[in-house]
């Protein structure tokens, strides 16, 4: 548990979670063995390495390694956290060495191509830049000499496709970045911290760096429009780095006084039962306490219970 600053208290998270229930350790809510709900069990893998890229790869091999996900052959989208203007240290942005960690797990599986992008908040080539992201990127890949197989790059806006999304509770149409909807895989890279509007950013929030237009407009219907969106471009494995955690003044930080090293990876194949596990476990919090994964839960989108979460340490 993160303390000394962190804008979500224990005390709030047990009031939220209510009585002898919301009591309950992160043990007792998040088992080691399966409880029943409905058939279905989803592991989220729960890595404690030393450093970023061990993080990463720990976690995901806790859930079965990257061949269970990524397939010979396939063209693989990571969507890390790009958006902002700061450095690896100010924790606004996914760890560049996590981010080399999958794509290098991902080519070891056979992929293809793996290509890395995000729609920025702020300037593109600052923050491409400033979070290291794509010098550690191109550097792995002329090392290694798979420049072919492995790109980072800026999107265009002539790559956005107006999209339909079937069945959808807020959006019904959007454009959408067309690298995101032709991939085989996407693997969805997230950094957690504090946000201002949404609580906190995770796994199910990361993937707005797919869309176009006015991101900002979605905020008044957040977790209906997250949900559609997932609903329509899903990712096939989210890695959330918590290495760094920004726990105030976020999304976009700049104070390191607002950084606390929580020193940890969390993967699943299933977006929710990510987030829900990474935000007890980092900040506390029920899922009800936060709007949209509140709402991703009730959805049928993925788990629709926290007792379908198998959780799985190392």
């Amino acid at each position: 548990m993160i303390t000394g600053g962190c804008p979500f208290s224990r005390r709030r998270f047990l009031q939220a979670a209510g009585g002898a229930a919301g009591a309950l350790a992160a043990s007792a809510l998040f088992p080691s063995v399966p409880r029943a709900a409905g058939g279905k069990t989803v592991d989220v893998g729960v890595s404690s390495a030393a450093g970023p890229a061990e993080r990463a790869r720990g976690a995901v091999a806790l859930v079965g390694g990257m061949k269970a996900f990524v397939s010979r052959g396939d063209v693989v989208v990571l969507k890390p956290n790009i958006g902002w203007d700061r450095t690896p240290e100010q924790a606004a942005n996914t760890d560049p060495e996590f981010v080399v960690a999958v794509a290098e797990m991902c080519l070891a599986a056979g992929a293809r191509s793996v290509r890395v992008f995000d729609r920025t908040c702020n300037d593109p080539r600052r923050c491409y830049v400033s979070s290291g992201i794509k010098d550690a990127v191109e550097r792995f890949a002329r090392k290694n000499r798979v420049e072919d197989a492995l790109r980072i790059y800026h999107v265009e806006d002539r790559m956005f496709v107006r999209t339909s999304i079937p069945n959808a509770m807020s959006i019904k149409e959007w454009d959408l970045y067309r690298d995101a909807l032709e991939a085989d895989k996407i693997v969805n890279l997230p950094i957690a911290k504090h946000h201002s509007l949404a609580g906190i950013t995770l796994g199910l929030k990361n993937m707005m760096g797919i869309m176009g237009g006015n991101r900002g407009q979605i905020h008044f219907r957040l977790s209906e429009c997250l949900v559609d969106l997932h609903r329509r471009v899903p990712a096939a494995l989210t890695v959330i780095d918590a290495g760094r955690v920004l726990v105030r003044n976020g999304p976009s930080g700049g104070n390191l006084a607002d950084v606390k090293s929580f020193g940890k990876a969390f993967a699943s194949r299933d977006v929710i039962a990510a987030d829900v596990v990474a935000a007890e476990k980092i900040f506390r919090l029920a899922p009800r306490d936060v709007g949209h994964i509140g709402k991703a839960l009730e959805s049928g989108l993925g788990i629709s219970s926290v007792a379908q979460i198998r959780l799985v340490e190392g």
